[in-house]
């Protein structure tokens, strides 16, 4: 039974896009407070090196922090996990009872998003989730990506904007390996080796930055950028 949960979002100098996604987050944890009054429900922003006023936007928002310098998102994201799991502890929630939802900082999640995860984790232990770029100004290149993804139930996906997982089942396996990129397919591919407790929806859609200039040169940003070199 899950008694809390806790979002983690790595950032590194984004300033400019966090405010959307940590509005999105309080909306998501808002209804799920709503749904589930007796969940702990806690936010995390992982702050890797940052240079710009990034702290200062998770000041504002009065959401938890961690201080980092590991420019590195797969380390970044483990260590915001692993904080999760000692916040938990401190409440008396073991890793078996406490369930984690990572986004990105670039993304905005929908509100019923917790609420989607949730009312799955009963019965899996990993929720992969599906993504959709936002504010693309080329439509053809909107078009070719939505041509090579099925944003259905059982689609075949993996975004570290749009993924939830049991504590317990994510440190059976290690957690995040300290990979600069592919963190998230990586630990989704242990996961689904380790247990047959998994879905793959497309109930909680997370919209994400279509910019073309990422904080990962070989990210989802510089998919985008191949994808628009391949439509002009």
């Amino acid at each position: 039974m899950i008694r809390a949960v806790h979002v983690v979002v790595p950032a590194r100098d984004e300033a400019e896009l966090l405010p959307r996604c940590l509005e999105s987050v309080e909306r998501a944890r808002c209804l799920l407070r709503t749904c589930r009054p007796d969940l702990f429900i806690d936010v995390t922003v992982v702050l890797d090196g940052c240079l710009d006023d990034t702290p200062l936007v998770v000041e504002a928002a009065r959401v938890g922090s961690l201080e980092v310098d590991l420019g590195v998102v797969g380390a970044t994201r483990d260590a915001g996990v692993r904080r999760a799991v000692e916040v938990a502890a401190e409440e008396g929630v073991t890793p078996d009872e406490l369930w984690v939802a990572c986004t990105d900082a670039d993304s905005a999640v929908p509100a019923h998003w917790l609420v989607s995860q949730v009312g799955l984790a009963d019965s899996v232990d990993l929720v992969v989730g599906t993504v959709e770029p936002v504010g693309c100004a080329d439509p053809g290149l909107l078009a070719h990506w939505r041509e090579r993804h099925e944003l259905v139930e059982g689609h075949t996906h993996v975004h570290g904007a749009n993924l939830g997982f049991r504590a317990s089942t994510f440190l059976d396996v290690g957690g995040f390996a300290p990979l600069p990129l592919h963190e998230d397919v990586d630990l989704v591919r242990r996961l689904r080796a380790h247990t047959d407790r998994w879905v793959a929806t497309d109930s909680a859609r997370v919209a994400t930055s279509a910019r073309s200039h990422g904080r990962s040169p070989h990210g989802f940003a510089g998919y985008l950028s191949d994808l628009a070199e391949e439509v002009s």
